[in-house]
């Protein structure tokens, strides 16, 4: 749920229970104003009831006007009545219905009589006016929640367009990628600053990448013609007859390691080349034809290690660098053939858009995750580990997507092009 939408949420649910709750509190004010009014009416009531008595030594008449009623009644000698307010039902002869009311109950005496007195007002007027007014109030509460939801959507958009822009540069950046950010005009001093740190970190990490990629490159480069004197020297070591078995064995260690390192440095460089894109022969190139060719070169092998091949190979195009796409290829196959077991299988389909490798082999899935990282290789392997994070390099180069899966004993690799 993204940060507006839970703000919008959380403002309206709570503005709502904050106008229902005060609109309850102005609709009972109202009516508790509205009843002490009706009662005030009805004291005034009944004091010119009691001051008529006083003077006249009687008692008025019994009225009833079109909204109040007074009735008399003799009380019996030892009865009594008690004075209060309270709701009633007020008969409107004009109406001819029924209509709420408040009535005062007291009592008067004249000379040695007691009289009951009932004064009825009708509350029609009070309740029609409150009703009004929780009408009105509620109208306002409605206007004002639909006003709320229309200002957060637009308003808070509008705010938190230059941070959600800024999100999307980060999800697509690539340190290989020279594009800049490019920064929104905002008055947000909190969006300011977010845009003028990631630029700064952004300008950062990119000078430290190209650092660290311009010391991979020169110090592969040094390498190469020293590891090249080295191997030839031990080349014409090895020829000589006056060494003993000891150091024969010795030099041919040696001889073993340095062609790990040369390999190493000749997998350094390639994955420079192509992460700065200086491999640019592109062409179109019959994957078909290219994956048969592979399979004859690789077919040594596969009877070496007693390994079953299965294939299935539509006709499909790629236009991409014919030496990257023998790189490619040789990879994912020497990958299945290394790390296949003994009278294994390796099964290989190419369709429209997809290329599949798998291969039997661990009986444990890799690291999804870190397959493709540089150096990931399993304890057992004699490789470089750089295999797969140069198929995985050139795939980017393409935006080809290649994915590791497991699936039933199977290590599985895709290519989606």
């Amino acid at each position: 749920m993204r940060l507006a939408q839970k703000y919008n949420r959380v403002n309206l649910f709570t503005s709502l229970i904050i106008l229902v709750l005060s609109g309850a509190i102005y609709y009972f004010a109202i009516h508790y104003i509205l009843t002490n009014k009706l009662d005030n009416d009805l004291k005034i009531e009944e004091e010119e009831i009691l001051a008529s008595v006083r003077e006249y030594h009687k008692l008025p008449l019994p009225s009833d006007f079109k909204d109040q009623k007074v009735t008399y009644h003799e009380l019996k000698k030892g009865d009594t009545t008690d004075r209060g307010f309270s709701n009633t039902w007020y008969y409107n002869p004009e109406e001819k219905e029924t209509e709420p009311g408040r009535s005062l109950n007291t009592s008067v005496k004249l000379g040695e009589k007691d009289y009951a007195v009932t004064i009825t007002k009708s509350s029609l007027e009070a309740e029609d006016l409150v009703r009004l007014i929780f009408l009105i109030t509620l109208g306002i509460i409605v206007l004002l929640l639909i006003s709320l939801t229309v200002v957060n959507r637009f308003v808070l958009s509008s705010l938190w367009r230059p941070f959600y822009e800024m999100l999307k540069q980060l999800k697509a950046f690539n340190l290989a990628d020279k594009n800049e950010f490019s920064v929104q005009h905002t008055q947000i001093d909190e969006f300011q600053e977010l845009n003028q740190s990631v630029i700064s970190m952004s300008s950062r990490v990119r000078q430290d990448y190209k650092e660290l990629k311009s010391f991979t490159d020169n110090a592969s480069h040094e390498m190469m013609t020293p590891l090249a004197v080295i191997n030839s020297k031990l080349d014409t070591l090895i020829q000589t007859e006056s060494l003993t078995d000891k150091q024969g064995e010795l030099i041919e260690d040696v001889y073993l390691a340095v062609n790990k390192l040369s390999r190493l440095n000749q997998s350094l460089l390639l994955l420079a080349k192509i992460e700065n894109n200086l491999i640019k022969d592109e062409e179109d190139i019959a994957l078909d034809v290219l994956l048969a060719q592979k399979l004859r070169q690789f077919n040594e092998l596969f009877i070496a290690n007693e390994i079953e091949v299965e294939k299935y190979l539509e006709p499909q195009q790629l236009h991409m660098s014919k030496y990257l796409a023998d790189i490619l290829l040789n990879n994912l196959i020497n990958n299945a053939i290394r790390h296949n077991k003994q009278h294994g299988k390796i099964k290989i389909a190419l369709q429209t858009g997809l290329l599949t490798i798998s291969n039997t082999g661990s009986q444990k899935a890799l690291n999804g995750h870190s397959v493709f990282e540089r150096f990931y290789k399993d304890a057992s392997s004699e490789g470089t580990g750089l295999g797969l994070a140069i198929t995985s390099q050139i795939c980017n180069l393409y935006q080809y997507k290649l994915s590791y899966s497991y699936q039933a004993e199977h290590h599985i690799f895709s290519l989606k092009f």
